[in-house]
């Protein structure tokens, strides 16, 4: 292990130990003040986010889209205080600081016995908005995560899910995709974050009038089992509750062939996500490269 990816574990591992521990109204002010002096600093996540923000509010001029960007850091500090904090909050607290539209797609689609996929982007806080669906719902499901380095992060980031009553697949190694097909033939759920795929097997989409790849997985997921997808947003606002809505469900194209219909159904969810964010789009998390004109020429052609 490097020294930064020991840095990285062990920066980690405070946050989990110590921002539990402090007063809320304290780890609000201590996640603002980190989020603004990274504003400040203007490195190169903020600098992609702003570059992100102006596919997303066309015309926006530089000081907008500085605005965003600083209410854009904010979010994302938010999300990360609250899920330093979310292993030590009652199941009252998590069960009361989600307030979700339409919720009942989620649950009778449950309730039909064929199982539901819920594909969501990278808006607001996705490790609430899951801990809420296990605490406040009662409704098990099965997830991924992406292998991190070093390994002990990835251990960290699999036992905090799983700690908030998650089941968490790694995403590497292609078992993960067999599990999944398998919970949701049982009946179960099945969450997956889907709005940035860089692989080979990413399925190109409009995107704010531009191309992007998003996963196949939830739109396969789905053709394979028959489950029901969903598309859901998060958003924040000045209260403490997050809310959220549960969009109409991405229905399997009657005739196409598998990749054609994969393609249908997966521009269906990246529309569905474009709504949600261009209505709150300092909640959108995206720090990284997205649209393929944004990608190096050389990191395209690896992948």
């Amino acid at each position: 292990m490097s020294v930064q990816e020991r840095l990285t574990d062990a920066l980690y591992g405070a946050g989990w130990a110590t921002v539990r521990k402090l007063p809320e109204p304290v780890a609000v002010r201590l996640g603002r003040s980190i989020a603004d002096l990274a504003w400040k600093r203007r490195g190169k996540g903020v600098l992609r986010l702003e570059s992100n923000y102006a596919r997303v509010v066309p015309g926006a001029g530089p000081e907008r889209l500085a605005e965003l960007s600083r209410a854009g850091m904010r979010s994302y500090l938010r999300y990360w205080m609250e899920s330093f904090r979310l292993p030590a909050w009652s199941r009252e607290r998590i069960a009361g600081c989600v307030d979700v539209k339409d919720i009942h797609r989620l649950t009778d689609g449950m309730a039909a016995g064929k199982g539901v996929v819920l594909a969501l982007p990278h808006l607001a806080n996705w490790d609430l908005a899951g801990a809420w669906v296990t605490t406040g719902l009662g409704i098990p499901f099965t997830t991924v995560a992406e292998r991190l380095k070093p390994e002990t992060l990835y251990d960290r980031f699999v036992a905090y899910r799983e700690g908030l009553g998650m089941e968490v697949l790694p995403h590497s190694g292609g078992s993960a995709f067999g599990t999944l097909a398998r919970r949701l033939r049982d009946g179960g759920l099945v969450c997956l974050v889907a709005d940035r795929d860089l692989s080979a097997s990413g399925v190109e989409v409009d995107f704010f009038g531009e191309t992007a790849r998003m996963p196949a997985g939830p739109a396969l997921l789905a053709q394979q089992t028959g489950a029901l997808l969903l598309p859901a947003t998060l958003w924040y606002d000045d209260s403490p509750v997050m809310r959220g809505r549960v969009h109409p469900p991405v229905g399997i194209p009657e005739s196409g062939t598998r990749a054609e219909k994969t393609s249908v159904m997966t521009q269906a969810l990246a529309d569905a996500f474009a709504t949600g964010i261009a209505e709150h789009p300092e909640d959108w998390h995206m720090l990284q490269r997205l649209w393929l004109k944004d990608l190096d020429p050389a990191r395209e052609a690896t992948a």
